[in-house]
């Protein structure tokens, strides 16, 4: 914690710096220059080597596991929800704890998002015939097919309803920005609205431009926050483009990011950047690279929302820095389990009898000590340590792929190790056809 009397928070608190630059297999800038890259990110509680896979803990938990297990397993940071700790158990009790890292146990670097996406997407409703689970998508069409809105947005900001109780919350930039700043993270990002690919191009025009708007209210708020909490580390704030699969509203909601300051901090910038919203798998890697072509070279960016290997290679070499993502989680908890040579189901028949590590390649704590066959027990018996050394296996396995692909940057192999991986995962078809939309 600092001492206010010795030194208030300041965005030189953090830092960015690129370090490597892809140089075969990746776009390239307007600069002429590739947009892939490894870099470090320096934050109050340390360090995050980029490329990096930020493991999510929802609601101050990555579910199933410890936090050391998070450190063990290779996790350099993680990220929580603002609106999930919001409603539960509030973020002034995560203020008093003495914010959201030591609240959890975790001594590395955090980051929240602002609750955007959860207040769209969850905010359909409480005990309505569409259920939700954490961070699940729903269309503007689903919403409206219920009996009821329950998300409102306006100019101000966006009403809602929570998925726990049906109590009926407001979230305003304003708001959000001081809800993560009591939740405490390195890096906090500006209230958003995220569309979909359902809505029209008039609809996405307007939604860019509120957004622009209210992310200049977050920099206000953010600057305010900042001046009156001297007592907190400095937190990073990182503006989120949106304009779904549109090169025009793209380059131009990034490029506004970038310049933009506060209308009254007229001195206070993003520290990084965001890339959110909708968009097709097949033009991940265009969208991004539209998108960090426009954004400055000094200052980090994180994708929202991603994690299947074919796409953090795409991701990569377009210049994304950072990523977070509730899948591998989620998917280990199902029995869902990532390998070297593709998935396999922990539950499957084939996993009975399989007295060998669910992966020999992997070195996880989980394969490195129990079976495949125990693995499919522990499943098939409903015990809970099968999603425990699931959720091991699933998370080190990305942290793990994101960081081989930072030293492949390093070492000049990023497309060997695209094509090894993707066509162990995927079959040679789907790696060549990968590796043609790169060349």
């Amino acid at each position: 914690m600092n001492d206010s009397t010795t030194h208030r928070p300041s965005p030189s608190d953090f830092k960015f710096s690129v370090e490597q630059r892809l140089d075969a297999g990746g776009a390239r800038g307007s600069r002429d220059q590739p947009l892939g890259r490894t870099g470090t990110i320096t934050t109050p509680h340390g360090e995050i080597q980029t490329p990096a896979f930020v493991p999510v803990g929802t609601k101050a938990t990555v579910k199933a596991t410890l936090p050391e297990t998070v450190t063990e397993l290779g996790g350099q940071a993680v990220l929580a929800n603002a609106y999930h700790l919001f409603l539960q158990p509030g973020s002034d009790i995560v203020d008093e704890a003495g914010g959201l890292g030591k609240f959890m146990n975790w001594s590395g670097p955090t980051f929240t998002d602002s609750g955007g996406f959860q207040v769209m997407s969850l905010g359909v409703g409480f005990k309505k015939v569409i259920s939700m689970a954490e961070d699940e998508y729903v269309s503007s069409e689903v919403i409206a097919s219920t009996k009821e809105r329950l998300a409102h947005v306006d100019e101000d900001g966006v009403t809602f309803k929570s998925f726990l109780n049906g109590d009926r919350h407001r979230f305003t930039p304003e708001v959000s920005m001081q809800i993560q700043h009591q939740l405490g993270a390195d890096i906090i990002f500006a209230f958003d609205e995220c569309t979909t690919l359902m809505n029209t191009r008039v609809y996405q025009e307007d939604s860019v431009a509120r957004t622009a708007r209210w992310a200049v209210r977050c920099l206000d708020e953010h600057a305010r926050q900042t001046a009156a909490r001297g007592h907190r580390p400095y937190q990073a704030l990182f503006g989120v483009v949106q304009g779904a699969q549109y090169e025009d509203l793209r380059r131009q909601a990034a490029a506004g990011l970038a310049r933009m300051t506060g209308a009254e901090a007229d001195t206070q910038q993003f520290d990084g950047f965001g890339i959110g919203g909708a968009l097709e798998k097949s033009r991940l890697g265009t969208i991004v690279s539209w998108v960090n072509d426009e954004l400055p070279e000094d200052k980090p960016r994180h994708l929202l929302g991603i994690s299947e290997p074919d796409d953090l290679f795409a991701a990569i070499a377009a210049g994304a820095d950072t990523f977070d993502c509730v899948a591998p989680s989620r998917q280990a908890r199902g029995g869902t389990m990532y390998s070297s040579h593709g998935r396999i189901n922990a539950k499957a028949a084939t996993q009975r009898r399989r007295f060998e590590p669910l992966d020999a390649e992997c070195d996880c704590y989980t394969c490195q000590n129990y079976t495949a066959a125990y693995l499919h027990h522990l499943f098939k018996a409903k015990e809970m340590l099968g999603s425990t050394l699931a959720t091991i296996h699933n998370e080190r396995f990305i942290v793990r792929l994101v960081d081989q692909i930072r030293e492949s940057i390093v070492e000049g192999t990023f497309a060997e190790l695209r094509d090894e991986v993707l066509g162990r995962q995927y079959g040679l078809e789907f790696a060549q056809a990968a590796a043609a939309r790169f060349a």
